[in-house]
């Protein structure tokens, strides 16, 4: 199993509606990619005004994160949105092998 994050940051005061926009968007295609096997949104306020957002993913194989990244897999994939809410983003992705899970 490969685990992926990414990371980016917003304002706070727009932390609940960047929430539900990643989950309506990037979180519900990562979910409905086929070898998905979970995938989670992570949020931190941080002391500045900011609130750092990460995205948390489990996926079977990189042929499975190809489905939903294309081939380019250490890239990150960004919606029509993003722009509006994002001060500062990752471009690309991390993926850890994750040698050890629950069943």
């Amino acid at each position: 199993m490969i685990a992926r994050t990414w990371r980016g940051w917003v304002r706070t005061a727009d932390r609940d509606a960047y929430v539900t926009y990643v989950d309506d968007t990037g979180i519900a295609h990562y979910r409905r990619t086929p070898g998905n096997r979970g995938a989670w949104l992570l949020t931190r306020d941080l002391d500045d005004g900011r609130t750092e957002i990460v995205t948390l993913s489990f996926w079977e194989s990189l042929d499975a994160i190809r489905g939903f990244a294309g081939d380019d897999v250490g890239r990150a994939v960004f919606y029509p949105e993003d722009d509006r809410y994002l001060l500062d983003r990752e471009t690309t992705v991390t993926h850890y092998e994750v040698p050890v899970a629950d069943a």
